[in-house]
């Protein structure tokens, strides 16, 4: 049943960044509020961010996650809005002092998916085929499964992605689907990365929800539409990013499955080049969530060895 919002009450103001995908998950947001609590007005509140704005680098070498979330932070910690919605895989695992992820949606597909108007698989590209991503992770996953292909930095949201593969500057690229399918941009999938084989990142597949740490009255609002098991599963993979000081600057994959009171992880490292991987497969109770990650980063750093984390200095 919905709760009644109180006339005295003011407009709830969600901020978050400006691309079509944000926006959906702001709507997706703005959605389920309006359906838990009868009469609540809510306002989506557009910021700039550094990371939109400065497209010509890469994350690591300009600061990293942070720079996603930095103005939206600011915002929300001096009140101008009072919640930020954010992809979960976007979000350093150290917050500002004030803030904290209080509250997650229902997770989509966490698999990432291979686009390419000539290829059905990566294994189906041409020696030499070039590969658009921006991320570590898939491209030290491609650069292990093929080392012949050259993966080249690939900037922009994912309409701009779309268009630079159209435009030919790159073979392929690879996308998450949940953010394909939360554009409905499905039909623009070639294939279904195996997640088995190549593994998310960490968060992927989840919006979640930045707040004022005690702010009791948002709380209040976010509580009935949180997601319990993506809440879990994400203190596992979270857990594991910081174990292992996770950052844009480092190939690291991570996904928490959860059944009932059971929680599966399976986590990787690896390096850059993606010539050497360690990766882990651990279980346990939901309610250990957090330590199950902790737990699994310390394994893989005690087997990997500290020289290996030197490659990604």
């Amino acid at each position: 049943m919905a709760h009644r919002q109180t006339s005295q009450d003011n407009i709830t103001r969600i901020g978050t960044r400006g691309s079509e995908l944000a926006l959906a998950q702001a709507r997706e947001l703005k959605q389920r509020l309006n359906n838990a609590h009868e009469g609540l007005e809510i306002e989506i509140v557009v910021i700039s961010t550094s990371g939109d704005r400065i497209q010509d680098r890469p994350l690591s070498e300009i600061g990293g996650k942070g720079l996603f979330t930095q103005e939206i932070e600011e915002q929300l910690l001096d009140g101008r809005i009072d919640m930020a919605v954010h992809s979960a895989k976007d979000m350093p695992t150290i917050l500002p002092d004030g803030l904290e992820l209080s509250c997650f949606l229902p997770r989509e597909n966490v698999a990432d998916a291979f686009i390419c108007p000539n290829h059905a698989s990566i294994e189906d590209l041409p020696h030499g085929a070039v590969i658009g991503s921006a991320s570590l992770r898939r491209q030290a996953l491609i650069r292990r499964m093929r080392p012949d292909i050259k993966v080249i930095n690939y900037r922009g949201n994912v309409q701009t992605r779309l268009r630079k593969l159209a435009a030919g500057e790159v073979d392929a690229t690879i996308l998450a689907q949940a953010g394909l399918n939360r554009l409905g941009l499905a039909t623009e999938i070639t294939s279904v990365l195996p997640v088995d084989q190549f593994p998310p990142a960490p968060g992927q597949g989840a919006i979640c929800v930045e707040t004022r740490t005690n702010d009791s009255k948002i709380g209040d609002l976010l509580s009935p539409i949180n997601d319990n098991d993506t809440y879990a599963a994400l203190l596992c993979e979270r857990a594991f990013l910081a174990g292992l000081d996770g950052s844009c600057r480092t190939p690291i994959a991570g996904n928490a499955v959860i059944s009932g009171d059971s929680l599966k992880f399976y986590g990787m490292i690896l390096r850059p080049d993606g010539t050497e991987t360690h990766d882990i497969h651990i279980d346990g109770p939901v309610v250990e969530a957090d330590g199950i990650g902790h737990a699994a980063a310390q394994k893989l750093r005690s087997e990997a060895g500290e020289e290996f984390f030197e490659s990604w200095n």
